[in-house]
């Protein structure tokens, strides 16, 4: 069970939100915290791993930028069990990764304290350093903005794609495994909502109240907007890509760099397929393709590639969008694994991160489960 309580934003929020932080490595319940900070520059905010309270000066959880996707980096801290306590602050793409790599036996959840935040919507990383750049500070001016409603992007500027299509936009929303201490924003007004367990309630010192009227609405609202956006990039993507023709035609411009593998947090083989001899063939084969279909394309596979990633991760792909961020040709790598997986999870009534307790279609294997898919 859980308790809901409301803290009043004096300063301002992130100085709230910097002395609720302070406050559980101070009162012993984490030893370390794990929490996006300002990098010495300025122009990007990224996770750091805190011992000290006195270093959580620069401090930004809800900074409109995602550089990495940050349950990988929970998976390296606890894989072997994490040494000490130790709280991780997510947005809600993080927390439903985090969710499918303790499934998938790549983290574990003991000794972590998970800390889930609303998220306002990201923009690429070059884009939020050119913000910086120009004297705008990304984080007052959408916390300015939620006022009245939903974020919304600086003129001239979008949200990253993911954030756009995005219908899980806060740890409370449907489809999200709840954390243990959950900092809400939307919808609020001057105010920060915790949403805390128990006994953590308890430890904090935290007395129950109500959660304002108006952020089941707002947040609402954002869902539908957003539900609306993935729908139409959907059915866009299923008009334009019909046969394998198609989908390879999305993948023209692919260089196999592999970037989209390496920041994709599901994609946690420690030996891949794709970086092994597979796929490195003799000098003979390409030849003999070569005169057996007139022409090959070189470097060979590159559709094979993403139809391997997608047969491996669909199931569980959060629809964190860190796979097209990291392209460098801006393939719509997010839209075409999105619009697969929320196929594939539809046939497994499976939402990625949605609980702890739903075992995964892919670990798993029921007599009758193809009778849906036509076998007798």
């Amino acid at each position: 069970m859980a308790i809901n309580t409301v803290l009043e934003v004096e300063n301002s929020v992130l100085a709230t939100l910097n002395t609720f932080l302070r406050g559980l490595l101070e009162r012993g319940l984490v030893d370390d915290l794990l929490v996006p900070q300002t990098t010495l520059a300025g122009d990007n905010v990224v996770q750091t791993l805190v011992h000290n309270a006195g270093h959580l000066q620069a401090m930004n959880p809800i900074a409109p930028v995602l550089p990495v996707n940050s349950a990988t980096l929970v998976s390296k801290l606890t894989v072997k069990g994490a040494p000490r306590s130790v709280g991780v602050v997510l947005r809600p793409c993080e927390l439903r990764a985090l969710v499918e790599l303790v499934k998938l036996q790549q983290a574990t959840l003991e000794n972590v304290v998970v800390i889930g935040v609303d998220c306002l919507g990201t923009y690429e990383v070059t884009d939020y350093a050119a913000l910086i750049a120009s004297g705008v500070d990304p984080t007052a001016e959408l916390l300015s903005r939620i006022k009245d409603g939903s974020p919304r992007p600086h003129e001239g500027y979008n949200f990253r794609v993911a954030c756009q299509m995005c219908e899980h936009p806060t740890p409370d929303a449907p489809g999200v495994h709840a954390p243990d201490i959950h900092l809400g924003f939307l919808g609020m007004n001057g105010q920060v909502l915790v949403t805390v367990r128990d006994d953590l309630a308890e430890r904090l010192g935290l007395a129950s109240s109500p959660v304002p009227a108006g952020r089941k609405a707002v947040i609402e609202e954002l869902i539908r907007e957003r539900t609306a956006e993935r729908d139409r990039r959907f059915a866009e993507f299923r008009t334009q890509v019909t046969d394998m023709a198609s989908l390879l035609v999305r993948f023209s411009t692919c260089i196999r760099c592999h970037n989209c593998m390496v920041a994709c947090p599901i994609c946690y083989c420690r030996e891949c397929i794709a970086r092994t001899a597979t796929f490195d063939h003799e000098p003979r084969q390409y030849f003999d393709w070569a005169e057996r279909r007139s022409v090959v394309r070189m470097p060979t596979d590159t559709l094979i590639f993403h139809l391997t990633r997608l047969n491996h991760m669909a199931t569980s792909c959060v629809g964190c969008g860190m796979c097209e961020s990291a392209c460098p040709n801006d393939i719509p790598v997010a839209t075409v694994f999105r619009a697969v997986g929320e196929k594939v999870q539809a046939i497994f009534d499976y939402i990625p991160g949605r609980s702890l307790q739903e075992e995964l279609p892919l670990a798993t294997f029921r007599e009758d489960e193809l009778i849906e898919l036509g076998e007798k």
